[in-house]
């Protein structure tokens, strides 16, 4: 009897959908990707249902607004009439309709025009008032690292000297202080009681009427309005810094390395920069690019106080006027900023110590 070879499928052949995805899926990138984008619609989503939850919208502010000023002179019916022909969106149609025509318009890279700016994209909006808050509050923060970063070292290196105990306490007292706090205490003392600021001049990005371009009339001009503001987002993350700083020095300066290069006979100097500050800044420059992804979205409260032209302050006023598609951008703008910071901090801490990329390789 002759044995017949029975024919087995080749191994390997034709696309398997599981192995494909799941490869894709162990990747860790490719997950923080996944879960960045899911994030930013679950923010999406939320905000556009919880800001039609507040009261009022923009058709009935509208409405009030124009009973109001006409001094009885329209009804509420003919308000209603004027008010509603002003926004180009039915308010009054369901709710998943407005949220699947937002999506839909969102998908498409358009975020809609303003209500109560009428013909203006929200985008242009955004745009004209952008630059402003990344430059003083970038402004603030950059400086505030840099300098947390030198006093946080000179304090570790010093240690339980009168330099060590004024950064020690000096950066305890001012972390503990909330940005809109110092702010109120600056316009309290230094405007209202003693003179010192003249804040009225100082509203506004930049005086009116004055040429914008690469001159050094209007570059000193915008730091001038700019200096407030500056001044509060140096302040209250001074103090995370240093104390931050001289603790990474101090748990530093303990390790076997630095004791190896001790003895190896290297400079203070080149232990202090290659090894000691190097290794404890690492922690802080994550931090530092979280805190970056906040900068759109943390201005707020800063910017309406000293009536500075911001992202903040225009999603403010917004909120007040219920301009439902500023806040939706803004947020959006929001939302990404800090999720792509968070991405790029995971990142560059990975690029900046090896055993961190090491490890996470080992375990992807």
């Amino acid at each position: 009897m002759t044995a017949v070879p029975v024919a087995t499928k080749p191994v390997g052949v034709g696309w398997d959908p599981r192995r494909y995805f799941g490869g894709f899926w162990r990747h860790p990138f490719a997950r923080a990707v996944l879960k960045a984008v899911l994030t930013v619609w679950v923010t999406t989503t939320l905000t556009f249902f919880l800001i039609r939850l507040m009261p009022g919208n923009p058709v009935e502010l509208k409405i009030d607004e124009l009973i109001q000023t006409a001094n009885g002179a329209l009804t509420y019916d003919d308000a209603k009439a004027i008010a509603s022909g002003l926004f180009a969106i039915d308010l009054n149609a369901p709710l998943h309709e407005q949220y699947l025509s937002f999506i839909g318009s969102l998908l498409r890279l358009d975020l809609g025009r303003s209500f109560l700016s009428s013909g203006t994209t929200v985008t242009s909006i955004i745009l004209a008032v952008l630059p402003w808050t990344l430059f003083s509050v970038g402004t603030g923060l950059l400086l505030s690292f840099v300098a947390g970063i030198f006093l946080g070292l000179l304090a570790a290196y010093r240690r339980n000297s009168l330099l060590d105990r004024i950064a020690s306490t000096g950066g305890s007292l001012v972390s503990s202080i909330p940005n809109y706090n110092l702010a109120l205490l600056i316009i309290l003392f230094a405007g209202v009681q003693w003179h010192l600021i003249n804040f009225t001049s100082m509203r506004g990005a930049y005086t009116s009427g004055l040429e914008p371009g690469f001159t050094p009339a209007f570059i000193a001009d915008i730091f001038y309005h700019a200096a407030l503001p500056i001044t509060i987002y140096f302040l209250t993350p001074l103090g995370h810094w240093i104390l931050s700083m001289r603790s990474a020095t101090l748990s530093a300066l303990e390790e076997d390395y630095v004791t190896a290069a001790r003895a190896r006979g290297l400079s203070d100097g080149r232990i202090r920069t290659a090894y000691v500050g190097r290794n404890a800044v690492l922690p802080l420059v994550t931090q530092l690019a979280i805190s970056v992804g906040f900068i759109v979205g943390g201005a707020a409260v800063i910017e309406q106080l000293f009536a500075y032209q911001g992202v903040g302050k225009r999603l403010l006023d917004s909120v007040t006027q219920r301009d439902y598609p500023v806040i939706q951008g803004v947020v959006l703008l929001t939302t990404i900023s800090v999720v792509v910071a968070n991405l790029a901090a995971d990142l560059l801490y990975s690029k900046l110590d090896p055993r961190i990329g090491r490890a996470g390789g080992a375990a992807g």
